[in-house]
């Protein structure tokens, strides 16, 4: 089967801030913008780049919990909300956990392949800071079986991911894996100091590397992670367009200031199954791979990856799921300098979910934003240089613990 059988092309990509503790405009018991905001703010601004809302011709939002965090279903009436010329016009909301944002982009992929649309006006959101951690550590266990998190941990993903940490000391050593999860943590945190919208923006730490060192503590939280190891709570919402070639000269934006879509991998696991293997995402290569084939090249032809990174053990187990490192080497990997935004592959260039943050239905959407400034030349301070001889981005989104992924090939158009 052929996936791309017209061409797709992303452009016009807008990230508000995301919002949550480090963020010197952040205050819990102050009031803080509601869903309606977020959304409204990022639609507007990827409006306003390609000519209003006439050359809409549907619109995606990608959320997972805003019926539980915000007490609001019915996401795509919000579509219209943003602008009175997307009143009428069709529009659908998208749930994979923290993997919706990524399935918000399939679905407008999809309906340009299906030649239904020419521009899908798709964005990602969640507001999560309106309940305190503990509870919002329940809702997110919605991402996991219940019959299984029933029985689970207090904080039940931070212990998924505490169990796969452990498991991965055991087999391949903890001294060397503690190492370069702060390591992970450091480079993330060095990132989003260079993106104005990031949560960690005005983090001023000098020594990143001694703060994820600190001893996790099973007695006030988990196992095998600190808090340093895990993404953060966070409000904030992306957008962007998916368009087609047509699409591209209805909205006026020419090709170099567009991203297209090489080749996407979409892959689904059994939700009510533990892993065979703890130490490996086999959800997250299988994904990888369908989305490489798809585009014709390698892990060794890409220039930047934007991957799952909602705690570090994560990160360092999807360089081995995407081929970059073998298995049990992804810490050395790190530790080499090689996913450092000057290193072989630069990895999460402007935080990635532990530094930019990790509005949970947003995150899948904002991979996208970040992989078309990169490409397009338009990340600012946090711009890279890439290699014309690796030219390609790869954004790896992940929902529950390897359960739902896309993995998505960008090259500049």
């Amino acid at each position: 089967m052929k996936k791309m059988r017209t061409k797709v092309y992303m452009t016009a990509g807008y990230n508000t801030i995301s919002l949550g503790t480090g963020r010197k405009e952040f205050h819990p018991k102050k009031p803080r913008p509601g869903l309606e905001k977020y959304v409204k703010e990022a639609g507007q601004e990827t409006l306003k780049m390609i000519g209003g809302a006439q050359n809409v011709d549907e619109g995606v939002i990608g959320n997972f919990m805003a019926s539980r965090f915000n007490k609001q279903a019915n996401l795509p009436g919000f579509i219209p909300m943003i602008d009175p010329g997307l009143q009428w016009k069709p529009a659908i909301s998208v749930e994979g956990a923290c993997g919706s944002g990524g399935l918000a982009l399939m679905a407008g992929m999809k309906s340009v392949l299906a030649e239904t649309a020419d521009v899908v006006l798709t964005i990602g959101f969640e507001v999560q800071n309106t309940v305190k951690a503990i509870y919002g550590a329940d809702i997110l266990a919605g991402a996991g079986w219940f019959q299984e998190r029933k029985d689970g941990h207090a904080y039940y993903f931070p212990g998924k991911f505490s169990d796969r940490a452990g498991a991965y000391y055991e087999k391949y050593g903890k001294e060397n894996t503690r190492k370069a999860m702060a390591r992970w943590f450091k480079n993330a945190i060095e990132n989003a100091r260079l993106c104005p919208t990031a949560q960690e923006y005005h983090n001023k730490v000098e020594d990143l590397e001694a703060l994820g060192m600190m001893e996790p503590n099973p007695r006030s939280f988990v196992d095998n992670l600190n808090v340093f190891d895990c993404s953060k709570v966070s409000d904030g919402a992306s957008a962007i367009a998916i368009v087609s070639e047509e699409g591209l000269k209805k909205i006026g934006i020419p090709k170099n200031e567009a991203v297209e879509i090489l080749g996407w991998g979409q892959v689904e696991a059994d939700i009510t199954t533990l892993p065979d293997e703890l130490t490996e995402l086999e959800t997250t290569r299988r994904a990888v791979k369908d989305a490489l084939d798809c585009a014709g090249i390698t892990a060794a032809d890409l220039g930047t990856v934007e991957l799952h990174d909602c705690f570090t053990i994560a990160g360092i187990m999807a360089l081995e799921a995407i081929g970059l490192a073998e298995k049990g080497k992804g810490p050395d990997f790190v530790l080499g300098g090689n996913t450092a935004r000057d290193g072989k592959i630069p990895v999460n260039t402007t935080g990635g979910l532990i530094g930019w943050g990790h509005p949970t239905g947003c995150t899948g959407v904002h991979q996208a934003v970040t992989l078309w400034e990169q490409l397009t030349g338009k990340a600012g301070d946090a711009q890279i240089q890439l290699s014309p001889e690796r030219p390609y981005g790869l954004s790896i989104n992940m929902g529950g613990d390897d359960k739902t992924v896309i993995a998505i090939v960008y090259k500049q158009a």
